[in-house]
């Protein structure tokens, strides 16, 4: 199991290798530039000595000089594009190293998943500057990064799925190589949320022209009617002219295709080149090696028919270059009047469409969901201290010792246990203000939460049995809806009971309920609603400021535990130790604080 230091050297190690290989790259670029100056010059001179000696020496020259030109061009291009990859991986690394010491400020925060309104990712801080997902997201590809939210937002409540996530991230983890090499090539292009959008738009619209059967024989006809033409006027049975009249008039025919087709090509021409990008992460994923259970399905979701999607995509991408050959005015001229081409390789396009394109979203979706994947095993890889969680089929079940948060840094968080082992069942936790309650209630919902979502929790051991997380701990009044602060957490506590009542199993987290109204009234309701939890079977824990919460216990022996997070004054000075203990709190703050900063307290 590798430690901190041990997992910064390994990546400063990948830095040092990268950096390397941009500095031979960079070397190589430099001569074969050099190269192909000297190249031209050399080629120019050629055909100048060989000018006076005829065509026979001057072409061969001049042809030689262009193959010779557009070979090194290309591999001058492909130097650029290694280069590119390796500057890639050494700030993949460079970011790594960064996030062990808690700086991940450039990473992408997912503040457009942001809602208020969500069961827990609002008050658990999974979106926005210094969240869970900010802290997590290594994906490449917008699929990616939506399926990464998605999961966040949605954490999995069957046993057999969530072990089936934890295989899968297992499997990953340790697979560097691989994670690194896929979001690489995801990186080279980092595509935008319309680029998904407007390839599926196009693999759902209806063909123009490959659905219209005449269409469609319309090249056969045109070719057929160019060979007989020839072949009569060869045989001196018709003048050339009529060829020359029927290649014209097919020239003037296919210019009613042209229009549609270059507003087709304009339009998703670009968006279907995405596409081979993706193929190259597709190729990726296929040629690596899985054994667990939804990696293999994913490997399986990115074929067709035992057809690598990344070889069917290869043929659109071809027939999409083909295309392109069509820029070339004379020759599309021609062709056209001989065939209608570029109607008839617009149809090629189509048919793949027809045959294809319902395969692409599946396709799209099993991309995002692998880089969703090499972000959970990321973080799995960055925590080896980390365990994973025994998933209970018993409710209700959450055990956890030696608990920490993970977006707090190792060095300053105080971890603490928590114990709940039957249905029916509330921590009551008391204390005094910044005694570490608030914090507690977020470090129990994270580490919950990524038990339910197949990742590794930051503890010695853990048990949960997966009921639905729903939390209420820094409930907002909406000017928007004008809606109050106090009637927001009424609406949130109604869905909480509306779920319990329709028999939904949860695991409940909240934070000094009924904040917004009278102590007398608070403590009549937050007593009311104690009690309609436990005769609802739910589960959770509650923080609050409210001492006599504390005496519950009295009436609920079975069903509720007291536990608080004291503030102890040594020698006239406030100590927090922020470790949780049995029992209601016995100090409060408040009024120490206030005399401590010199503001007057009437006793």
């Amino acid at each position: 199991m590798k430690n901190e230091n041990q997992l910064t050297e390994l990546y400063r190690q990948r830095v040092k290798e990268s950096t390397v290989k941009i500095k031979h790259k960079r070397k190589q670029i430099h001569r074969i530039g050099t190269l192909k100056l000297l190249m031209f010059v050399a080629a120019i001179a050629s055909i100048v000595f060989t000018w006076d000696m005829g065509w026979q020496y001057v072409l061969p020259v001049i042809v030689g000089s262009i193959i010779i030109f557009v070979a090194t061009s290309k591999y001058h291009s492909q130097l650029f594009y290694e280069k590119d990859y390796w500057e890639k991986q050494r700030d993949i690394n460079e970011k790594e190293i960064r996030l062990l010491d808690y700086d991940f400020r450039d990473l992408e925060n997912g503040n457009e998943f942001i809602d208020s309104k969500h069961l827990y990712t609002f008050d658990l801080d999974v979106f926005g500057d210094n969240s869970l997902f900010q802290y997590i997201n290594r994906t490449c590809t917008t699929m990616g990064k939506r399926m990464l939210a998605y999961e966040l937002q949605h954490h999995l409540e069957n046993k057999e799925e969530i072990e089936k996530r934890q295989a899968a991230v297992k499997e990953l983890t340790d697979s560097i190589d691989f994670r690194q090499h896929f979001n690489t090539i995801g990186l080279l292009y980092k595509g935008k949320k319309a680029d998904e959008e407007e390839i599926t738009s196009w693999a759902k619209s209806k063909s123009s022209f490959y659905r219209k059967p005449l269409l469609r024989l319309l090249p056969y006809t045109a070719l057929l009617l160019n060979a007989a033409m020839l072949l009569l006027a060869y045989f001196e049975v018709l003048s050339i002219s009529y060829f020359s009249f029927v290649f014209c008039s097919l020239i003037c025919v296919s210019i009613a295709f042209t229009r549609r087709i270059s507003k087709i090509q304009s339009q998703y021409g670009r968006k279907l080149d995405i596409l081979s990008t993706y193929a190259q992460l597709i190729e990726i994923v296929n040629r690596q090696k899985f054994t667990s259970t939804n990696l293999i399905k994913i490997k399986n979701a990115l074929k067709v028919d035992s057809i690598n999607a990344a070889d069917i995509i290869g043929q659109l991408a071809k027939e999409m270059h083909t295309l392109d050959q069509r820029n070339n005015v004379l020759v599309n001229l021609l062709l056209n009047g001989l065939c209608f081409w570029e109607l008839y390789q617009m149809m090629k396009i189509e048919r793949w469409k027809t045959k294809y394109g319902n395969e692409i979203s599946r396709w799209l979706n099993a991309i995002g969901e692998m880089d969703a994947y090499n972000s959970l095993a990321n973080f799995a890889f960055n925590h080896p201290e980390y365990v994973y969680a025994k998933i209970s089929t018993q409710p209700f079940v959450c055990i956890g010792k030696g608990l920490g948060h993970p977006l707090m840094h190792r060095d300053k968080c105080v971890c603490n246990d928590i114990d709940m082992t039957k249905r029916e069942y509330f921590n009551i936790i008391t204390g005094a203000n910044m005694a570490g309650k608030s914090t507690y209630l977020r470090t129990i919902g994270v580490n919950y939460l990524l038990a339910c979502m197949g990742l590794p929790v930051w503890a010695k051991e853990m048990e949960v049995y997966p009921a639905k997380l729903i939390t209420s701990l820094r409930t907002s009044d909406s000017l928007k809806d004008s809606e109050s602060y106090f009637y927001a957490e009424l609406k949130r506590l109604k869905l909480i009971i509306d779920l319990l009542a329709n028999g939904q199993e949860m695991f409940i987290i909240l934070d000094e309920i009924l904040k917004g109204t009278n102590s007398i009234d608070k403590q009549r309701g937050s007593l009311a609603l104690i009690e309609q939890f436990i005769k609802l079977k739910s589960n959770g824990i509650i923080a609050t400021h409210d001492l006599m919460l504390g005496e519950l216990k009295t009436k609920f022996t079975n069903n509720i535990s007291n536990y608080c997070f004291e503030a102890d004054i040594i020698l006239d000075e406030l100590e927090f130790k922020y470790k949780m203990r049995e029992g209601i709190a016995q100090n409060m703050n408040a009024c120490f604080l206030m005399k401590k900063m010199g503001i007057a307290i009437i006793d």
